[in-house]
């Protein structure tokens, strides 16, 4: 004949709370390591459009200071507008002195 071991209710429900926190701290923790690596692929895109945002920033200031030059301006004004050189005739001279004294 055999003997059947009787555990106690208590061992039992201290068995399954026990292994019901191993398995939800170990959840937990692998939650939050998935995260991290979630977290990590964000910020290293991030990074990388901030990298490819300050190069064309860059490039559109070169543009910019190119486009404003002395020298392109008059192009344009004289080539796309027909602007043209003013004759003397045109000028007007302002006496700046110092007429208060």
């Amino acid at each position: 004949m055999m003997v059947k071991k009787k555990f106690k209710k208590n061992t039992i429900i201290s068995a399954v709370l026990f292994a019901f926190m191993t398995i939800l701290i170990l959840t937990f923790y692998i939650w939050r390591q998935a995260e991290s690596v979630k977290m990590g692929y964000t910020i290293r895109d991030l990074e990388a459009k901030v990298t490819r945002l300050q190069k064309e920033v860059e490039t559109l200031e070169a543009e910019k200071t190119a486009l404003l030059s002395l020298e392109k301006v008059e192009k344009t004004a004289k080539q796309k507008l027909g602007l043209k050189e003013p004759e003397e005739k045109q000028l007007i001279y302002e006496d700046f002195k110092d007429s208060g004294n």
